[in-house]
């Protein structure tokens, strides 16, 4: 059984902090599932210009629709953000402002943010946190918070603790889930027959006398 887990990252700089945790949080994620799990990041700076013209006019670009489809499709989501001000970033946010309504109901995430200071830590409690509650996401109860000391000495075996728990939780919640299956908006929902009210098989009678 084939399960995915997508992670969109907001870190503006290149290299970034906020992609460098994504792809721990996800080799974690991916460690606890096993064999049949595939996994994709996402940059979000990438597609920065595409979601400000979306917010605009209303319609994605080919580039950002890859992304939105990929996080409706996804059996499990990573959402790292740079803290700004103690908050998440403004593209972190407008990212799931354009999403389709109910996208997130039901969906496990895992929340990781960065920051030059550990007392950024709690935007992930009073800022991200509060965001997921509303789109309706199942969110693992551990989020990952990386601070620049947490990158290297003593704090790097508890970040790396913090990661391995986080991507143990939301293997669990992906895992007692039935794997996402994604509606096509253009496959038809009523056959012909049950258009008519039943009366397909009178009026295919008819037409043969």
């Amino acid at each position: 059984m084939t399960r995915s887990i997508v992670a969109v990252t907001a870190g503006l700089s290149q290299p970034s902090s906020s992609r460098l945790l994504a792809d721990r949080l996800a080799a974690a994620v991916r460690g606890k599932l096993g064999e049949g799990v595939t996994t994709q990041v996402y940059e979000l700076r990438d597609v920065a210009h595409d979601i400000t013209d979306h917010l605009l006019t209303g319609f994605p670009s080919p580039a950002l629709k890859e992304v939105l489809d990929a996080v409706a499709a996804a059996d499990g989501l990573i959402a790292v953000s740079p803290i700004f001000n103690a908050s998440y970033s403004g593209l972190f946010k407008s990212c799931f402002d354009v999403l389709d309504d109910g996208v997130l109901h039901d969906k496990p995430v895992l929340l990781g943010a960065t920051g030059g200071t550990a007392r950024h830590s709690l935007a992930l409690e009073h800022a991200l946190r509060p965001l997921f509650a509303y789109l309706h996401a199942t969110v693992a109860p551990t989020a990952v918070f990386a601070a620049t000391e947490d990158w290297a000495g003593a704090g790097k075996d508890t970040l790396h603790a913090r990661i391995e728990r986080a991507g143990a939780e939301l293997a669990a919640l992906v895992a007692a889930r039935e794997p996402v299956t994604v509606q096509d908006p253009f496959a038809p929902t009523t056959d012909f027959e049950s258009l008519l009210g039943g009366q397909g098989r009178t009026v295919t009678n008819d037409l043969r006398r």
